[in-house]
């Protein structure tokens, strides 16, 4: 069955706006979430905020208590049958990330989308190893799903632990 997804998809205003723009065009976006949104999922609204440090580091500071610009915040109220979620996703984090990891812009943003639509589901990398392990592997599958290479893969970040993001 196909999901129903009603997409918001928005953009601060920010220096770099125009690159980030075009790493994420909307059917992108519309994919990758689709990939990420899980069998029992029969419809979705997600909100797809792309922001500047100084807004990402006010919402991960008003809302996790941590003071610092993160990749992505999920702030989900409700799951399946019906997702409804706000990814907020902070350009210059990923922008960072993504050369550091020798990767595509576009290809981390893929695996933050998926990454924020799992814990839109409810998945919890932060709550034991185990729920991370399962996690980082549902990634690679979704993103192996759609010829975009493990993101764990020879990378010199730290795993998606809780400094890197976290689901709200």
């Amino acid at each position: 069955m196909a999901i129903d997804l009603t997409l918001s998809l928005q953009f601060a205003k920010f220096a770099d706006v125009t690159r980030h723009r075009a790493a994420l065009p909307r059917h992108a976006v519309t994919k990758y979430l689709k990939h990420g949104l899980l069998a029992d999922v029969e419809s979705a609204e997600i909100t797809v905020r792309i922001v500047d440090a100084e807004e990402g580091q006010a919402l991960n500071a008003s809302y996790r208590k941590k003071d610092y610009a993160t990749n992505v915040l999920t702030f989900d109220y409700s799951q399946a049958p019906h997702v409804a979620a706000d990814l907020v996703l902070c350009a210059p984090v990923i922008a960072k990330e993504a050369k550091e990891n020798k990767k595509t812009l576009a290809a981390h943003y893929a695996h933050l989308l998926v990454h924020g639509a799992l814990h839109a589901q409810g998945f919890d990398h932060e709550t034991s190893d185990a729920d991370a392990d399962a996690m980082e592997a549902l990634e690679i599958q979704i993103l192996a799903d759609m010829g975009i290479a493990n993101p764990y893969k020879d990378k010199t970040e730290v795993k998606l632990k809780p400094k890197s993001q976290s689901k709200v």
